[in-house]
């Protein structure tokens, strides 16, 4: 009960300051891991959580999935079909640079063997745009920019997950069951695919029939409760939930369109609340025994994970691509850390393999180093784009009797006109 305390104080803190937020460095979403911090053991000892407490990976798994779930609704496959090729440098080139440039780093400067570092490159490769929501979030800034870091972030999530699967069964005593686990892996990944896809075409189906149908102001339950059935059926089928929930967005988005508009507010909050909660709970993980665990070595890994690794990879990844050189630069900045690098840290130390718990005190400490650096900076830089009303709220030099024009909305064809290699 004190964690639910604690939650809701934060969670008002973090209302009562979210104007402020969203027009300077201070980040809600940083607020949420110091409290976490805060009330831990390591400081006024309000409540006591460790790494393989149940609420610790429950609460990190129903955070990843809401918001795979809503991730995925923003995908409009008509724009994506018209634009995939930077999210798929990205993909395709970008996260595999930034694995094996992971890797590298972990290998030699803390020592870990090169199973365990590939498998903390592969953790740590998913981006999350939660921190860099005054980013993603604005339509001032241009949409290739928006769309890439999107586009990325909710797939790339999916598509680490097997590959850390299969390096946490390399690396551990049953390192010679590997072909086995990944077949095993691959089902799980098929069988997520399937239900993500069926369950929500199959609801689409009943909301048409004559006699049934949602009232006005219950449609918004209706994809909650698609997305309530299919995470118990994955968890049930040993069906890969993230994968699972990400296309079952996507599908629901675009085959009820009406659905999604009525959604749309209400699983917002909910996944905000699903976040803030993961973020309390990871925060109070991170002890300053934990900190004091991981070598200078590491310490310098952290570093050039966050202003190295991830900026080089994407850069690669974008040479000759058709966007201006300003959000080539925000997009190699823009990879911080999120919910799925904190739920497979926990797969990795919750795994016994030799070197787990060293892996996880570097991926805890990089995941927490990231929110930091970029929910703290995605302000300042959205306003690179123009994007000064951030909070909904006049400045304090704007004319309030002045009305508001919104920024124009660049057609294709500018757009091509503006971008450069």
């Amino acid at each position: 009960m004190v964690l639910v305390v604690v939650f809701g104080i934060a969670l008002l803190v973090a209302v009562l300051l979210s104007g402020l937020a969203a027009r300077t460095v201070l980040s809600t979403s940083l607020l949420f891991l110091l409290g976490g911090a805060l009330v831990s053991d390591g400081f006024l000892g309000l409540i006591h959580i460790t790494s393989d407490s149940e609420i610790v990976g429950v609460t990190a798994d129903l955070a990843l999935f809401a918001v795979l779930f809503t991730d995925g609704m923003h995908v409009a496959f008509p724009v994506l079909r018209r634009n995939w090729k930077n999210p798929a440098r990205a993909l395709g080139l970008g996260m595999p640079l930034a694995m094996a440039g992971m890797a590298l780093i972990t290998h030699y400067l803390v020592g870990l063997d090169w199973t365990t570092s590939f498998l903390v490159g592969a953790v740590l490769a998913p981006t999350d745009p939660v921190f860099a929501s005054a980013i993603v979030g604005r339509k001032e800034v241009p949409a290739k920019l928006r769309q890439l870091l999107n586009v990325e972030s909710g797939i790339n999530d999916g598509l680490a997950l097997p590959v850390v699967l299969i390096l946490i069964a390399a690396a551990g005593p049953t390192s010679g069951q590997v072909q086995s686990s990944v077949g095993e892996i691959a089902l799980e990944l098929a069988l997520g695919l399937v239900l993500g896809t069926c369950l929500p075409l199959a609801v689409a189906g009943l909301v048409r029939l004559r006699l049934l149908g949602a009232e006005p102001k219950l449609q918004p339950l209706l994809p909650l409760a698609t997305g309530i059935i299919l995470y118990a059926a994955c968890h049930l089928t040993h069906a890969n939930p993230y994968l699972a929930a990400f296309s079952a967005g996507a599908v629901l988005a675009s085959v009820s369109p009406e659905a999604k508009k009525a959604f749309e507010p209400l699983g917002e909050a909910l996944a905000e609340l699903a976040k803030f909660a993961a973020l309390l709970v990871f925060g109070a993980l991170l002890t300053p025994a934990l900190f004091g665990d991981l070598p200078v070595g590491g310490y310098v890994a952290v570093v050039l994970a966050i202003v190295l690794i991830r900026p080089a990879s994407l850069l690669v990844s974008l040479l000759g691509a058709q966007i201006e050189r300003r959000e080539k630069l925000v997009a190699a900045w823009f990879g911080p850390k999120g919910f799925a690098s904190v739920v497979y840290g926990l797969l990795v130390l919750q795994a016994g393999i030799p070197q787990g718990e060293a892996a996880y005190t570097l991926i805890a400490v990089c995941i927490a180093f990231s929110i930091i650096a970029h929910s703290s900076t995605d302000v300042p830089i959205a306003r690179l784009f123009h994007v000064d009303d951030l909070a909904g709220i006049p400045s304090d030099d704007d004319d309030q009797d002045q009305p508001r024009t919104p920024a124009p909305i660049d057609t294709p064809d500018q757009e091509k006109h503006r971008a450069s290699p």
